[in-house]
């Protein structure tokens, strides 16, 4: 049996896994990390989707609004999340060294959470910070007079989840966001059925 999983490989040890990949607490505003502030940003609590925002307190770079990018992280679509701390910390880089504003996703975990739920869980994301109701940008990104200029991202598995969920924005029609992009690291390219 393997210690990692179920003998039937419908579910992770979660519990075992999470001893292997520790948790980083969001920065809040009275205690930026190295000028970044962040928060966790609940979606949708049926499903557990939420995202945590990574600003900057230097706001602007020459008067330019800055780009949001919204990153999926890595793991093989059953591990890590967007709190892992190696993730935390790249978001938090990205935040400072672009500059930009950074939304990293926590979807849903396979096996437990089969496909396509992580590609919806992407896109629901997308949705959620295009409503004008959300109000979690810093005047920085500016949300009144011009859409919001995005760009999708990940790594490995999120990069695959980058890449889908691009080609699904691209037929949506968005009220304030402009998809400009993907950034795709070493991603994970399986096609779009199920492979079981």
């Amino acid at each position: 049996m393997d210690a990692f999983s179920r003998s039937d490989s419908t579910a992770v040890n979660r519990p075992l896994m999470n001893l292997f990949d520790p948790k980083a607490s969001p920065s809040p505003l009275r205690k930026p990390d190295n000028g970044v502030v962040s928060s966790d940003i609940m979606v949708d609590t049926a499903r557990n989707l939420w995202f945590r925002l990574y600003t900057n307190n230097g706001s602007h770079v020459g008067g330019l609004p800055i780009p949001v990018i919204v990153y999926f992280h890595g793991g093989g679509f059953a591990y890590m999340a967007a709190n892992s701390i190696a993730y935390d910390d790249l978001c938090k880089r990205l935040v400072r060294e672009i500059p930009a504003v950074v939304v990293s996703v926590n979807y849903r975990l396979s096996p437990e959470h089969r496909y396509p739920s992580q590609y919806e869980d992407g896109f629901d994301v997308l949705k959620f910070i295009d409503n004008p109701d959300f109000k979690g940008f810093l005047p920085s990104v500016n949300t009144n007079s011009n859409r919001i200029q995005l760009f999708v991202a990940g790594d490995s598995a999120g990069g695959n989840l980058a890449h889908h969920v691009a080609l699904k924005a691209c037929q949506h029609q968005f009220s304030r966001l402009n998809l400009l992009g993907v950034i795709a690291l070493q991603p994970v390219q399986i096609g779009c059925g199920r492979l079981s």
